[in-house]
């Protein structure tokens, strides 16, 4: 046991470095409010769509999740960055965490970019699998994946007050700013 815990604490403190070339995820997501499908439901939850979205990212970090209120919908949080924010030397100068559905960076000294250009370039999102099929695909995406999803950002609600509801916005920052993403397919990769 003791050794178990030796190695997961090495395995936090010494993770694998980014060592792509290049910027796999030059895209910006896609977001548009065409075409959306009314309210429907998902168990005891509302969930209503509030805009189409796709993005291709690479996966910053993982967290999953059991436990909370929200666990039954959104199993695992990803943070995800794109263009430059999927630079594997921007990614090693960072130190990534998530933490209560929080996700956080942190830098030694002078940051990588522009502070502003990494809150831009990258986001913490619940992932809600729209089904048994996408649910296996999220649980087994690992860090430093390149992912690929699609659905909707969406508003859930339930009888007795529940509301989350997603960020429209890739530039704002803070309580509210996570995508709460309805995922309809998903794709991935290890760089």
């Amino acid at each position: 046991m003791l050794a178990a815990l030796v190695a997961a604490g090495w395995w936090y403190v010494h993770e694998p470095a980014a060592a792509w070339r290049g910027m796999p995820a030059a895209r910006d997501p896609v977001q548009t409010s065409a075409s959306l499908p009314g309210p429907f439901h998902h168990g005891d939850y509302t969930i209503t769509p509030l805009a189409r979205y796709s993005v291709t990212a690479v996966v910053l970090s993982r967290d999953r999740y059991r436990n909370d209120r929200g666990a039954d919908l959104s199993p695992v949080d990803l943070a995800l960055g794109w263009g430059p924010m999927s630079v594997a030397s921007v990614i090693n100068e960072l130190k990534i965490s998530q933490s209560g559905r929080w996700y956080e960076y942190a830098f030694p000294g002078e940051p990588p970019l522009e502070p502003r250009q990494i809150a831009i370039h990258s986001a913490n999102t619940h992932c809600l699998p729209a089904d048994d099929d996408v649910r296996s695909r999220l649980l087994d995406v690992k860090r430093h994946s390149l992912v690929t999803m699609e659905g909707y950002l969406v508003e859930v609600t339930a009888v007795d007050g529940y509301h989350w509801r997603s960020s429209l916005s890739r530039e704002d920052t803070g309580g509210g700013a996570c995508e709460v993403f309805w995922i309809t397919s998903v794709s991935s990769r290890r760089l």
